[in-house]
Parts: structure tokens; sequence; C-alpha cells
């Protein structure tokens, strides 16, 4: 059985792989699209959208609800790429370890 010196600085080193991990988050960026690619959204591993690109073709103003269905589609796609991603860091910081419900990042 490790002493509680040992724990702690376990314990220490995963807190600073922690914050190494939200920093990469905050850097991270995808790219969620729908529409076949005519609409794009970037958006930051924190879930942050910092973009949106619509292709030309889906401006018509008759159409005004498809193109808002298209955004929320694309924002879904990026969120999806961000939790994923953010599980994969996860799990390469903790080594695979399950973590307690409600921790989260």
């Amino acid at each position: 059985m490790k002493n509680f010196t040992d724990i702690m600085k376990q314990a220490k080193a995963l807190q600073s792989k922690m914050e190494g991990l939200q920093t990469e988050l905050e850097a991270l960026e995808v790219e969620g699209s729908s529409g076949g690619g005519l609409l794009r959204v970037t958006m930051s591993g924190k879930g942050a959208v910092k973009g949106i690109s619509i292709d030309p073709s889906l401006m018509k103003e008759d159409e005004r609800e498809i193109l808002e269905d298209l955004i929320v589609a694309a924002c879904a796609d990026a969120k999806a790429k961000v939790e994923r991603a953010a599980a994969e860091k996860m799990q390469s910081v903790t080594g695979g370890l399950p973590l307690p419900p409600g921790f989260g990042l």
C-alpha cells in the first residue's frame, strides 16, 4: 500500500495533467458541417462557436428555415467532435481510469 505522500504526489501530478488538458481544449478547434459541407461551423474545444461559413447557394430568402436547420446541425456535429476529442484526451491523461460521476472538464 502506498503511503499518503505518494498518493498526494500522484494527485498533484494528475491535477497538473488536467490543467494541461484544459489548456489543450481551449486551443483546440474543430469543424462541424452540414448540407454536404455547404455550411461549416468552427468550434473551440470548450464548445464556443468561433465561426460560421455559409455557401452563397444557401442564401435564399424563402429558405431561411432550411438554413437555420443546417446551422443547428453543423453546431451539433462540431459539438460531437469536441466531446469525442475531450474524451480521448481525458482518457490519455487518466490512463483509462474511470472518473467519478459528475467529474468533468
